[in-house]
């Protein structure tokens, strides 16, 4: 019964040992702050540098444009569920998030053929126009309508038809016909969506045109 006393001082002296042997292990001994801790809570993964994110420009493009040139981004409708998205030098003019978009052409929110005709009759020398379908490009447009956007330089204009996905970015007064237009037509066989061709996503630098003084 005498020795319970000294054995308890001996216990509670070897615990306090252990105690700070198993600290001075974690801490990683004297001045060298929490090391062996953090790499305990630290997963291999974490301590993997990430690889820096791809720079993005005016609209998303993945380069810079040259000087004199516009930036631009033209993404047509997916089927009637998505709405088109026209960009020019990091502005986004029409989207499903301004709710400025609608079925048919997408051009300053003009669908309707007599109004088209009056949008696009007008245009000054050196006019950019920015075309985005949506659903259906062709019902509302008539023929002076397809000969317009031929003479602002568009291939496919006199083609589209009924559900076809087309964007297309031509200019008052241009001498050729523009580089920068893609169509799909509407067809079963190859569609991605029941009834409509796969959305469209078009961009480029677009020169700047001078205008006389």
């Amino acid at each position: 019964m005498r020795l319970a006393g000294p054995l308890r001082i001996v216990a509670l002296v070897v615990s306090v040992g252990l105690t700070w042997i198993v600290v001075s292990i974690l801490l990683g001994g004297p001045g060298s702050g929490f090391p062996r801790i953090q790499q305990l809570f630290t997963s291999p993964e974490s301590s993997v540098t990430a690889a820096p994110r791809a720079r993005k420009y005016k609209c998303g493009l993945p380069q810079p444009c040259p000087e004199e040139h516009l930036a631009f981004r033209v993404v047509s409708g997916a089927a009637n569920v998505i709405g088109p998205k026209i960009c020019l030098e990091d502005k986004m003019l029409m989207s499903s998030v301004k709710d400025n978009v609608g079925r048919g052409l997408n051009i300053a929110l003009v669908n309707d053929v007599n109004d088209l005709l009056k949008f696009i009759r007008p245009l000054h020398e050196g006019t950019l126009v920015f075309v985005a379908s949506y659903d259906d490009p062709a019902t509302k447009m008539n023929e002076e309508t397809r000969k317009l956007f031929s003479e602002l330089g568009s291939r496919n204009a006199k083609e589209l038809a009924f559900r076809d996905s087309w964007v297309f970015v031509g200019a008052k007064g241009v001498q050729n016909k523009s580089p920068f237009e893609q169509h799909v037509k509407n067809s079963k066989h190859t569609n991605k969506y029941e009834g409509w061709p796969e959305a469209l996503e078009m961009e480029g630098c677009i020169p700047r045109r001078s205008t006389a003084s």
